[in-house]
């Protein structure tokens, strides 16, 4: 699979260079901008809202979900992704949930290079689980070898350049409910865990850009927090044990399994502070307590100032590969 090529971080009170990456990161891009590199934003309708087309003008939001609302018609999403581009001075991450089966955020597309046509650039599949007996994954995980499916699915859509993203981090396959629906505990010792990562350390090793972190509770690995907020599966599991440099985006920060246990704005500073590079918001309002709150708090603290600077290196990785 692609590599990830190197990228950089930056400073609050320099200029920016939003369309690459500058070549002295600590100077050249304001925290605003760095901040904005991490967060990605939804919205209603198949038309660019002028809020959100200015805040990709501004680089205070990094790209976009798009749902089936969004995306009615084929030449109406090509348009719609053109106006997101053209906003963003072409670096806009857009992504969709395209797992094949129930899941196709693009009713029109039927394949990777139909999702890349139509102007996505990220997907947020293939769906790295290992469905157990009553899993809410049946009918979306793979079936027999879920590692080499995984593999062969994202190969399937570098090639047609669209960037792939395994979940559910550490697996999810084990749930019975949704965590968009309701708080879930994975209540499973780390032996059955650890043989629940085969197929993530397969992506892994190929080479996967992305991997979605889990909002479930995983006891044996973090009795505190869920692994979408925890530095002991983002950054121990995932980073060290794994050895993974890409990108970590998480699960919608406004499912109920977050919310459930704090704010928004609480639960995206943890996730970030934990570890992870890219804030999925599914909620229209969310940038508005999301952006100003961390933009705050990073600039009342240095290691999230930090923290921010190592995730806004890792998406510029990603994004030259766009």
């Amino acid at each position: 699979m692609a590599a990830l090529a190197a990228g950089c971080g930056g400073d609050e009170d320099a200029p920016g260079d939003p369309g690459k990456p500058p070549a002295d990161a600590a100077e050249a891009v304001p925290l605003r901008e760095q901040l904005g590199a991490l967060l990605v934003s939804s919205f209603l309708g198949p038309e660019l809202p002028a809020y959100l087309h200015r805040r990709l003008k501004q680089h205070v939001t990094t790209g976009v979900i798009l749902f089936g609302g969004n995306a009615l018609t084929r030449g109406g999403t090509e348009k719609l992704t053109r106006d997101i581009q053209r906003a963003a001075g072409g670096r806009a991450i857009i992504c969709t949930d395209q797992e094949g089966g129930a899941i196709r955020s693009l009713a029109f597309a039927n394949s990777a290079r139909e999702l890349a046509a139509a102007g996505v650039n990220v997907n947020l599949a293939p769906v790295a689980d290992v469905a157990g007996p009553g899993s809410v994954m049946a009918g979306r995980a793979f079936e027999g070898d879920v590692s080499a499916q995984v593999v062969a699915e994202s190969r399937h859509l570098l090639d047609a350049g669209v960037q792939p993203t395994v979940k559910h981090f550490p697996g999810f396959g084990r749930a019975t409910e949704n965590t968009d629906d309701a708080p879930v505990t994975i209540d499973a010792p780390r032996g059955q865990l650890e043989a629940d990562l085969e197929p993530f350390q397969a992506a892994i090793d190929a080479g996967v850009p992305l991997v979605m972190a889990s909002h479930a509770l995983y006891p044996a690995l973090d009795d505190r927090y869920v692994a979408s907020q925890s530095p002991a599966i983002l950054g121990t599991l995932l980073r060290e044990e794994l050895d993974f440099e890409g990108v970590v985006i998480t699960d919608s920060l406004e499912a109920d399994a977050v919310l459930s246990r704090s704010s928004v704005e609480v639960g995206a500073e943890r996730s970030l502070a934990a570890g992870a590079d890219l804030l999925l918001m599914t909620g229209r309002g969310s940038w508005n307590h999301v952006f100003p709150y961390l933009l705050r708090r990073a600039r009342e603290s240095p290691a999230l100032r930090d923290r921010i600077a190592e995730s806004y290196e890792r998406v510029w990785r990603l994004k030259r590969h766009l």
